[in-house]
């Protein structure tokens, strides 16, 4: 397979983008060992996402909610980087702010 070659990306070119979208989330990268994207929920919103077969780091670009996972709650606000394991149940709750996400997903390892 070839090797990916490097790529370039502008956050408010990013933004502007998913911002013309109706569904939540836009991934912008895809390699064999790395997935990125934005990922944005309105305040109040229902955040529909289910568990993920890959690790995933969440940084928080702006808005705040709380992160529900493994029975625990942590509030979330610009600045805040998030660690969720693969296959562990989370979800966006009490989003009372327009929340928007720079997602990374890992490859997931072999069984």
């Amino acid at each position: 397979m070839d090797k990916p070659h490097w790529e370039a990306f502008e956050l408010d070119a990013l933004l502007d983008k998913k911002a013309q979208m109706t569904f939540p989330y836009l991934e912008f990268l895809r390699t064999r060992a790395l997935s990125c994207g934005l990922y944005s929920l309105t305040a109040g919103a229902k955040d529909l996402q289910g568990p993920h077969d890959e690790d995933e780091i969440y940084f928080v670009l702006s808005g705040r909610a709380t992160l529900r996972i493994a029975g625990e709650s942590q509030q979330i606000g610009p600045g805040s980087i998030l660690f969720v394991p693969a296959t562990e149940e989370h979800r966006f709750v009490e989003i009372a702010e327009d929340v928007k996400l720079l997602v990374f997903f890992a490859a997931p390892t072999p069984a």
